[in-house]
C-alpha cells in the first residue's frame, strides 16, 4: 500500500478523505477539533506539493440527506485557523456547481466538500456515487482510518475510479502502530480490555489469545467472566448466554500459558447513580441488590502490579462507569499505570479516549488511535475494507 509521500501529486487535484466527523454544541461550535489536528500533517505535506486540495468528510448521521445542523461550515474557520490559510467550502459534494469550483482552483488551494452523508449513495458504497467523486481529482488520498472498516462510497468504491490512490499520513500512522504493537511487539504484551459488554469485545478478545502474555478484564464485562467462575455478582449486568464462552477463554488463556486477570474487589451501588450509596467488597460478598460499578483499590494494585514488567500495552475499554465520579477511580488509575508505564502504549476507543484525557494523561501515551470501530477491527484480527481497497490496487 503506497501513501501520500510515495505518490508525485506536485500541483494535483488530491482528493483528501478525513475524517471530520467533530462534536459541536447546541451554536454549532466545535468543542473537540482532535480529529482535524491529526489530520493536519496531510493536508500540509500536500500544500508543500502545491497541490490542489479537496477534503471530504462526514458529520454526523443524516440519513441520506442535507440537514443544516450536520454542514461542514464549522469545519472551515477551524481548519483554516489551523492552516493560517484560506478555505473554502463547496456547496454539495458532487455536482456541476462542485466540478466548477475543483476545475477553478490553483496550486495550494483548499475546497471542503459538503458532508457526504448528505447522499444515500456514501453509506450505500454506491459506485455511481463514488465515480463522481473521484472524477473531482487526479489522485485520491485515504486519511480517515476512524471510518476505514466500513465499505462507504468515500473510501472503498472510489479507489475502483480513481486513477492514483493512497494513504494519508495519519491512516499510515494508526496501522504502524497497530502492527508494532501485534504482529512484532516487544514483550511481554498486556492487554487491558474494558467496556460494557463481553458480546462487542468478544472477537477482539479471542483474537488476542494469539498475540497476548497477559489479559486484563475489567467493566460491565468482567461481570460476566466473574460469573463464569462462579462468582456472585449481585444484580450486575451479566451478558447469561456468553457464560459458556467466557468461561472457555480463560480455559484457553491457561492452556496457552497466558496470565489473565479479573476483579478481586469491586466498587458497588445500590443504583447506577452518582449520589447512591456505595461500599466496597471483596468479589464474593456481593450482596443481591447491589451492582457492580468499578474495580476495587486491591484490583488497582493487581493490575498496577500485572502491568509493571510490560513492554508493550494495548487498553481498550474502562474498568467502570468513569463518566460518575465516585466510579472513574478504577478507570482512572489503570490510566495512570498505563501512562507511566515504561511501555509502548497503545489506546484506541471513544470511551477509553474520553478516559484518558479526563486522567490528564492523555500526553503521557505512546499513541491514541482516531478510530473506534476501526481500531477493535483490527483488534479483532479482520482487515479493514478500505485499507484492503488501498492495498489491492
Amino acid at each position: 500500500m503506497k501513501n501520500i509521500k510515495d505518490l508525485d501529486i506536485q500541483s494535483k487535484k488530491v482528493f483528501i478523505r478525513t475524517d471530520f466527523n467533530v462534536p459541536l454544541d447546541k451554536n454549532l461550535s466545535i468543542t473537540d477539533d482532535s480529529r482535524i489536528v491529526g489530520a493536519l500533517p496531510t493536508i500540509q505535506y500536500a500544500l508543500e506539493q502545491n497541490a490542489k486540495i479537496i477534503i471530504a468528510s462526514h458529520l454526523g448521521r443524516p440519513k441520506g440527506k442535507p440537514v443544516a445542523e450536520m454542514s461542514m461550515k464549522p469545519v472551515v474557520t477551524v481548519l483554516s485557523n489551523l492552516l493560517d490559510a484560506p478555505v473554502k467550502i463547496a456547496p454539495d459534494c458532487i455536482g456541476d456547481d462542485v466540478k466548477k469550483m475543483v476545475n477553478e482552483m490553483k496550486d495550494r488551494d483548499i475546497l471542503i466538500l459538503e458532508n457526504l452523508r448528505f447522499h444515500p449513495g456514501e453509506t450505500d458504497n454506491d459506485e455511481t456515487f463514488a465515480k463522481a467523486l473521484a472524477e473531482l481529482c487526479d489522485v485520491y488520498i485515504n486519511d480517515a482510518f476512524a471510518v476505514s472498516h466500513r465499505a462507504h462510497a468515500s473510501v472503498e468504491a472510489i479507489t475502483h475510479f480513481a486513477a492514483i490512490s493512497g494513504a494519508g499520513l495519519l491512516l499510515q500512522k494508526e496501522l504502524d502502530y497497530f502492527e508494532k504493537a501485534m504482529d512484532d511487539p516487544e514483550r511481554p504484551l498486556v492487554a487491558v480490555i474494558g467496556g460494557a459488554k463481553v458480546s462487542s469485545k468478544l472477537l477482539a478478545l479471542e483474537n488476542m489469545l494469539k498475540s497476548v502474555d497477559k489479559i486484563i478484564i475489567g467493566g460491565a464485562m468482567a461481570n460476566t467472566f466473574l460469573k463464569s467462575i462462579d462468582c456472585f455478582v449481585g444484580s450486575s449486568l451479566v451478558e447469561d448466554d456468553l457464560l459458556w464462552t467466557a468461561r472457555t477463554i480463560l480455559k484457553n488463556c491457561l492452556m496457552k500459558g497466558i496470565k489473565y486477570y479479573v476483579p478481586i474487589d469491586v466498587v458497588i451501588a445500590k443504583s447506577l447513580d452518582a449520589s447512591s450509596e456505595t461500599a466496597v467488597v471483596p468479589v464474593g460478598e456481593i450482596p443481591s441488590d447491589w451492582i457492580i460499578t468499578d474495580i476495587g483499590p486491591a484490583t488497582r494494585i493487581l493490575y498496577a502490579e500485572a502491568m509493571q514488567n510490560a513492554k508493550t500495552i494495548i487498553w481498550n475499554g474502562p474498568m467502570g462507569i468513569f463518566e460518575m465520579e465516585p466510579f472513574s477511580q478504577g478507570t482512572m488509575a489503570v490510566a495512570e499505570t498505563i501512562a507511566h508505564s515504561n511501555a509502548l502504549t497503545i489506546v484506541g476507543g471513544g470511551d477509553t479516549d474520553a478516559a484518558l484525557h479526563k486522567s490528564g494523561n492523555a500526553d503521557k501515551v505512546t499513541y491514541i488511535s482516531t478510530g473506534g470501530g476501526a481500531f477493535l477491527k483490527l483488534m479483532e484480527g479482520k482487515q479493514l475494507p478500505a485499507v484492503a481497497a488501498l492495498a489491492n490496487i
